[in-house]
């Protein structure tokens, strides 16, 4: 396989780490899960998944990110990546999904952007199972509507691969977007 950046967008619990780990075990992909750089700030604060995030902590979180971009840049040639991230539907959205795509094209790599999807209802149902504890994840339906009411998600590229969450498995999902650099 060539070098290749698989970038999964969508938002919270719509499966971006649940499809990337299939992904991962089908391509040999390393993933790197949007939780995996912020996290690291994430957990020192007691972030459980329930408490809003302070702006300050956010700026850390942001910088760790930006280091673990850079650091995404000096991959060795043969090493392919698997991105997961919730872009929401503005300015800064839009920037910070294409520093992704930036990341593809400083490696050479192919890039392949797949916006993940699911219905508002199948979201907060999810958000809100025990497992999202773990990674410190948003874990608060009413957050997530409020979230998803105040910045919306970026809208796919043309010709990105779009996948109902809701209706194909996480395995499946993965399936299509591995079919992507096979054909």
């Amino acid at each position: 396989m060539s070098p290749t950046v698989f970038h999964l967008i969508g938002p919270p619990g719509s499966g971006k780490r649940t499809v990337g780990l299939h992904l991962a075990a089908l391509t040999g992909a390393v993933l790197l899960d949007n939780h995996l750089f912020r996290d690291a700030v994430y957990r020192p604060y007691g972030a459980d998944g329930l408490r809003p995030i302070p702006p300050e902590l956010q700026a850390l979180g942001t910088q760790v990110w930006a280091l673990g971009l850079q650091a995404a840049r000096m991959a060795p040639g043969e090493v392919s990546q698997i991105f997961t991230a919730h872009h929401a539907g503005d300015a800064a959205g839009a920037a910070a999904a294409e520093q992704i795509r930036a990341v593809a094209v400083d490696r050479q790599a192919r890039y392949v952007p797949v916006w993940l999807q699911c219905e508002v209802e199948e979201l907060a149902r999810r958000v809100a199972l025990p497992d999202r504890r773990d990674r410190a994840k948003l874990r608060d339906p009413a957050q997530l509507r409020q979230v998803l009411e105040a910045r919306g998600m970026l809208e796919p590229h043309p010709g990105a691969l779009v996948i109902d969450t809701g209706a194909a498995p996480p395995v499946e999902a993965a399936q299509r977007i591995a079919a992507c650099i096979t054909s």
